[in-house]
C-alpha cells in the first residue's frame, strides 16, 4: 500500500532510506530490502529465498511471486524439493529464469 503525505510517497522514501542503509552498513541486500535471492546450479537446481508465494507451478513452468514481482523459471520435470517459510527448491531441468515485474 502507497501512502501519500504532502505530495510523497512515503514507500519510496522508505526504500531510499533503506538502500542507504544497506550501502553504508554493508549490509545484504537482499535480507534488508526484501528482494528475491536466486542460486541456480547448473541446469538442474534453483533456490529462490524470499519469495512470496507460488503462482503457477506445473512440470514446464513455474511462476513465483515476489517483491519486484513475478519470477518466471521454465524448462521441464520440475518438482519441488524443498519449501519452508520463504524458501523452495526447485529441481529439473531448466532452460530460462525470467524476471516478468510487477503486473
Amino acid at each position: 500500500m502507497k501512502v501519500l503525505f504532502e505530495g510523497v510517497i512515503l514507500e519510496d522514501k522508505l526504500d531510499k532510506a533503506k538502500n542507504n542503509l544497506v550501502e553504508k552498513l554493508d549490509l545484504p541486500r537482499d535480507l534488508v530490502l526484501d528482494l528475491p535471492k536466486i542460486v541456480v546450479t547448473g541446469d538442474s537446481e534453483i533456490i529462490i529465498e524470499n519469495h512470496k508465494g507460488i503462482v503457477i507451478f506445473d512440470e514446464r513452468q513455474v511462476k513465483i511471486n515476489s517483491r519486484i514481482g513475478l519470477v518466471s523459471v521454465y524448462g521441464n520435470n520440475f518438482e519441488i524439493l524443498f519449501l519452508g517459510g520463504s524458501t523452495i527448491t526447485l529441481k529439473g531441468k531448466f532452460k530460462s529464469v525470467v524476471y516478468e515485474g510487477n503486473e
